[in-house]
């Protein structure tokens, strides 16, 4: 895989909303103000999509006050925080520009009768990655000692590390364990002696 692909797919999303042209859509965006965050909503039809990989966009259009406002959003973007599919629109089209145009009602697209309205989302990476053994055959190259004496130090370290972790943790959790089975052998002997 080239650098640029490898650095572009650490960055996207793990699961994508599936949108369609002509969907009203509810985005979630994160905005920044001062040090404070806020999340604020976007809701409109989106008009266009474009783009793939990392720079894949969608612009969704919405009619505020009698203004048109488009707001184009990044797919993979972290400040985008969900999306949400309201109202499933029936398109021919792959970029809607003749909504600029039309007011009202006319600026709506056609709704898509029998759908349903699914938030699905395209899986892109799976919940496994493959660096994290990269990651643990680069630390053991890095850690060679020049002498073998040294190696068995380190190793006996490495060793008794994870062992004195375990006997550490392990008493706490029996303890209460003892202590029951000691009260419950004494409740059973009592009834004997009488």
């Amino acid at each position: 895989m080239d650098i640029i692909k490898s650095i572009e797919h650490e960055q996207m999303k793990n699961a994508i909303p599936d949108l369609k042209v002509g969907d009203t859509v509810r985005v979630h965006q994160r905005i920044k103000e001062g040090n404070r965050e806020r999340i604020q909503v976007f809701e409109g039809i989106v008009i266009k999509k474009q783009g793939g990989g990392l720079n894949a966009t969608f612009t969704v259009r919405r009619v505020a006050y009698g203004c048109g406002v488009e707001k184009t959003f990044l797919i993979h973007s972290p400040m985008v925080e969900k999306v949400e599919v309201v109202r499933v629109g029936k398109a021919r089209r792959a970029k809607l520009y003749y909504l600029r145009e039309r007011l009202g009602k006319a600026a709506k697209t056609k709704e898509a009768i029998g759908a349903r309205i699914e938030n699905k989302e395209i899986v892109i990476k799976g919940a496994e990655t493959e660096e994290a053994p990269v990651a643990e055959e680069a630390v053991e190259e890095t850690v060679a000692p020049a002498t073998e004496e040294a190696a068995v130090e380190t190793v006996a370290e490495e060793v008794a590390a994870p062992v004195e972790e375990v006997k550490e943790e392990a008493p706490v959790a029996e303890e209460p364990a003892k202590e029951e089975a000691k009260a419950e052998e004494t409740t059973e002997e009592a009834p004997k002696a009488e």
